[in-house]
C-alpha cells in the first residue's frame, strides 16, 4: 500500500462530501480524485519514470518541486506527484531566495509547480514550470489546464518499494549545505497510521491547515482524507482569520507551532470567541513552557495535544493525548514512543541509560528517513546501528513519558554548571510583561559562557530588565539567569515561525 491510497480510501466511503476547501472555492472527494488522477497522468506523460528493476533505476526517480502557500492547487499537486509515483520535493515560499534556490540545485529537479505569487521567491532553474494558483498574468501552462487537458485518465500504477523517496524535506537552519532528508513510502505510510492509532480521526474531523503544506500541515492531509474527514486551507493565516476559521467552519483539528497558537490566544477578543469544537489541538516544532500549556488548556478547553519528532522522523516520534494532559505530571512532557517507535536515552558512549538520567535522545522505527540526500557521511553520522540520534537531550521517567531538555549543541555551560535554555525560558515567559522568550549562551572569559536571554514584550508592557532578572533569580538561581535580557519587537524566526537559537545569539550577542 502505498501512501495516495489514503486519498481513494476516503474516496470510496465519501465521495460527495468535501474533501478540501480553502475559503470560497471547495472540491468533493469526486472532485479531489478527478483532479488528482488527471495531473498524475499528465506528469507520467511529460515525465516517464522507469520502472524500479534495479539500484539504478531507484536513483533515476523523478523529483518534482513544489512552491506555494496553502491553497487547493498545492494539495492537489503534491497528492498528484504521489499518485504519479514521483518524489515531491517541499519548497516552502517563506524560506528566504538564497536558501530555496540552495534547495532547488542540490535536488536537481525534474519539474516545478509553483503558485504565480511565489515566483519571486526562488531562481528558476533550467527545468520545466507548472503554476498552480494563477492570477492569468503568466502564459506557462498551469495545472488546470493539464488537468483539463487529461480529465478522466488515470495515471500508470506503479511498482515503487517501500524504501524508495517519496519525499525529500529540508531541515531548518540558515547556515552551512542545506540537509535534504529523504523520506520513504515506508515512513510516510508510518506517519499516516501513527496518526490514526493514536488520534482516532473519524470523517466527523475538519482539520484547518494553518502552518504550511509543506511542513507540519501536510503529514495531516492523509490521515484526514483516510477517513473521509475535511481540509479547511488559510492561504495567509493570522490569528483573527485562524479564530474565524474554528468558529465558522466548526475545526476540530489543528497543528499550530507555539509561537502561532501564543498569538491566536493574544489576539483582542479570544475570550467572546467560540473555539468549543475543537477536539485536537496540537502543537510541535518547539517546545511550550508548562505555564503556557496551563494558559492553552484553559483558554481552548482540554484538547491540548503535543506531537514530537523532526525532519529525520517527522513528527511522531513521541505523543501525547489530551487526556494524558489532563494529568499533571505530564504538563512538561512530549508524551510516550508511538505505535511503531522506540525511543530511548543513550550516552556519549552509546550505552543506553535508566529512567531518570539525561542523554541523548534516540529512536528507531519505521518512521527514520533512509538519510540525507548525497550526505552519506552525515547519514552515517546521524543514524548508529539503527539509532536516530536526535540532537535532543532528554530524560524518560518510569513511565515512558520523554521529557526534553534541548538541543544538545545549545546546553550552556557557565562557571562549571549545565545551564538548559528551555529551563530558563520556562521560568522567564511566567513573567507579566513577557510575551515569548530566547535563551543563548554567549562566551565569556570568567564564566567560559554566560546565560543571556531575549524578550519580545506584551502590546504596552515595559521594559524592566532589574525586575525581570530579580523574578528570574527567585525562579532559577543566580547561575541560570541571564546576565543580560535583551528586547526586541520580533524574535528571529524560521520560515515555519520557530525562533532561531542561534539567529537570536548572532544578533543579540553583539548588542545590536
Amino acid at each position: 500500500m502505498y501512501p495516495v491510497d489514503n486519498l481513494y480510501r476516503g474516496w470510496r466511503l465519501r465521495p460527495d462530501a468535501v474533501a478540501i476547501e480553502d475559503g470560497a472555492r471547495g472540491l468533493t472527494y469526486a472532485d479531489l480524485v478527478a483532479r488528482v488522477d488527471a495531473l498524475a497522468a499528465a506528469l507520467q506523460e511529460r515525465l516517464p519514470a522507469p520502472q524500479v528493476r534495479s539500484e539504478q533505476a531507484r536513483a533515476e526517480q523523478v523529483r518534482v518541486g513544489i512552491c506555494g502557500y496553502n491553497t487547493i492547487e498545492h494539495v492537489v499537486a503534491i497528492l498528484a506527484v504521489y499518485a504519479a509515483g514521483h518524489t515531491w520535493v517541499a519548497l516552502n515560499p517563506r524560506n528566504g531566495k538564497p536558501e530555496l534556490d540552495a534547495i532547488i540545485g542540490s535536488t536537481r529537479l525534474d519539474l516545478i509547480v509553483a503558485d504565480e505569487n511565489c515566483l519571486d521567491r526562488f531562481t528558476p532553474p533550467d527545468v520545466p514550470l507548472v503554476l498552480g494558483k494563477t492570477e492569468g498574468k503568466r502564459a506557462e501552462t498551469d495545472i488546470a489546464a493539464l488537468v483539463a487537458a487529461k480529465r478522466g485518465a488515470r495515471p500508470r500504477r506503479h511498482d515503487r518499494p517501500l524504501d524508495a523517496a517519496q519525499t525529500i524535506k529540508f531541515t531548518g537552519g540558515s547556515t552551512g549545505r542545506p540537509k535534504g532528508v529523504v523520506q520513504s513510502y515506508r515512513c510516510v505510510n508510518t506517519s499516516i497510521a501513527s496518526y490514526l492509532h493514536h488520534f482516532r480521526f473519524h470523517a466527523g474531523d475538519v482539520n484547518l491547515c494553518a502552518a504550511p503544506v509543506t511542513h507540519g500541515s501536510s503529514h495531516y492531509l492523509l490521515p484526514i482524507l483516510s477517513v473521509g474527514g475535511r481540509h479547511v486551507l488559510l492561504e495567509q493565516p493570522k490569528a483573527a482569520t485562524i479564530l474565524d476559521a474554528i468558529e465558522r467552519q466548526k475545526i476540530t483539528t489543528a497543528f499550530m507551532p507555539p509561537t502561532m497558537i501564543y498569538a491566536v490566544m493574544a489576539e483582542p477578543g479570544f475570550a467572546r470567541r467560540d473555539v468549543s469544537s475543537l477536539t485536537h489541538l496540537q502543537y510541535g516544532a518547539a517546545p511550550m513552557p508548562p505555564d503556557r500549556i496551563r494558559e492553552a488548556r484553559a483558554k481552548f478547553g482540554p484538547c491540548l495535544e503535543v506531537i514530537f519528532g523532526q525532519t529525520e522522523a517527522p513528527m511522531m516520534i513521541t505523543c501525547m493525548t489530551a487526556e494524558e494532559f489532563a494529568d499533571e505530571r505530564n504538563v512538561a512532557s512530549v508524551g510516550r514512543a508511538t505505535v511503531l517507535m522506540d525511543v530511548a536515552i543513550m550516552d556519549d558512549k552509546g550505552r543506553i541509560l535508566p529512567p531518570g538520567e539525561i542523554g541523548e535522545i534516540v529512536c528507531r522505527g519505521d518512521l527514520v528517513m533512509n538519510g540525507y540526500l548525497d550526505m552519506p557521511a552525515e547519514t552515517a553520522k546521524t543514524i548508529v546501528d539503527g539509532w536516530l540520534h536526535t540532537g535532543d537531550a532528554g530524560t524518560l521517567d518510569e513511565r515512558g513519558y520523554l521529557f526534553i531538555k534541548d538541543r544538545i549543541r545549545d546546553m550552556i555551560i557557565s562557571g562549571g554548571f549545565n545551564v538548559y535554555p528551555t529551563d530558563v525560558e520556562a521560568a522567564l515567559v511566567q513573567h507579566p510583561a513577557v510575551h515569548e522568550c530566547i535563551v543563548f549562551g554567549v562566551p565569556d572569559d570568567k564564566w567560559g559562557e554566560r546565560v543571556e536571554a531575549a524578550v519580545q514584550l506584551k502590546p504596552g508592557a515595559r521594559f524592566d530588565e532589574a525586575g525581570i532578572l530579580a523574578f528570574l533569580k527567585e525562579r532559577v538561581g543566580s547561575v541560570k539567569a541571564p546576565k543580560k535580557i535583551h528586547v526586541a519587537d520580533q524574535l528571529p524566526r524560521s520560515a515555519v515561525g520557530k525562533v532561531l537559537r542561534r539567529e537570536a545569539r548572532r544578533i543579540f550577542a553583539g548588542g545590536a
